[in-house]
């Protein structure tokens, strides 16, 4: 948590709990009209004093159903203040108005994906996290950190899958061999492999840079990076899990048996390509922070126009 120093008692508090297992916190940013784009969240926090209140919905929260604090990204600005006027509120479930309700998703069971509404809750000034305004930095900081935990875990699915198609094709037999003698299990299960390996050699690599840079200059330098990273991951995954299912076929449809972690992979890899930042979103984000994107130069006829204006003030005014 990024606290000023006078809510230094709410960080002593809360994290506490939580590292310590007592407490459940969750992040609350995606809405039902607006995920990555932060800039766009309309959730609100209206200035009441020595309170806020908060009004407006939350969608497809990790541990919202299951949590004791909600660390909420809200609208302290006014209408139209974009990104400036996010704010971030630390709000407790024992705060009225605010409802939880468990949203059954494909994949991830126990993550406790929840939809939450808060009504009119009112929290007070001491549970600003930061500075009134620093949310969308918080936000985008955040990220980074979140989008490369996916990586790895992604990879580490990926790899899964890699395992238990060995370890079936070595076992089972077809037309008098083992499934591995046949070539074209080999090249299936190998090309699994070699993208398990670039991937994994990319996470290092990543998580090394992450580890010998300050938190500024990791803010600065591998966004775009990390976000390519994440897209990789997700797409590696798919991948994986849906060769592994050709290899162990019906076992791998299966819930149960052999085929049992197979399965679940194949249910859950959607769950690494769209949260935390859609594939689509990962590539225009590095697009633009490695300066792919071009942006219209300004028309010289502008400039020219312009003068024209403030010439023709000039006379006016001399008249």
């Amino acid at each position: 948590m990024q606290c000023r120093p006078q809510n230094r008692a709410l960080e002593e508090r809360c994290v506490k709990e939580c590292l310590a297992g007592e407490k459940i916190i969750c992040l609350c940013i995606t809405e039902p009209g607006a995920g990555s784009d932060v800039s766009n969240l309309a959730c609100t926090a209206r200035d009441a004093g020595d309170h806020y209140v908060v009004d407006g919905n939350k969608k497809w929260i990790t541990n919202g159903i299951y949590a004791d604090y909600f660390t909420v990204a809200v609208r302290t600005g006014p209408p139209g203040s974009a990104h400036k006027g996010l704010s971030m509120l630390l709000l407790e479930k024992s705060m009225p108005g605010i409802t939880c309700s468990k949203i059954e998703c494909m994949g991830v069971w126990p993550s406790g994906t929840t939809y939450i509404e808060f009504d009119g809750v009112k929290v007070p000034k001491e549970n600003v996290v930061g500075v009134v305004g620093g949310g969308f930095k918080q936000v985008m900081y955040n990220f980074n950190h979140e989008r490369w935990l996916l990586a790895a875990q992604a990879s580490r699915m990926a790899r899964t899958c890699v395992e238990e198609s060995l370890s079936f094709a070595r076992t089972r037999r077809t037309f008098g061999k083992f499934l591995i003698e046949h070539q074209a299990i080999q090249h299936k299960i190998g090309e699994m492999a070699r993208q398990c390996e670039g991937l994994t050699a990319w996470v290092e690599n990543i998580t090394f840079q992450m580890n010998t840079m300050s938190k500024e200059e990791q803010n600065r330098k591998l966004g775009g990076h990390i976000a390519l990273l994440k897209l990789s991951s997700s797409r590696v995954a798919e991948f994986c899990a849906s060769n592994a299912m050709q290899v162990l076929g019906g076992a791998g449809y299966t819930r149960g048996g052999k085929g049992v972690k197979v399965e679940r992979v194949y249910r859950e890899v959607k769950a690494y390509a769209i949260p935390g930042g859609s594939e689509e979103i990962m590539l225009n984000l590095a697009a633009g922070q490695f300066g792919f994107v071009t942006r219209s130069a300004p028309d010289p006829r502008d400039k020219a126009i312009k003068a024209l204006q403030e010439e023709l003030k000039r006379i006016k005014s001399k008249m």
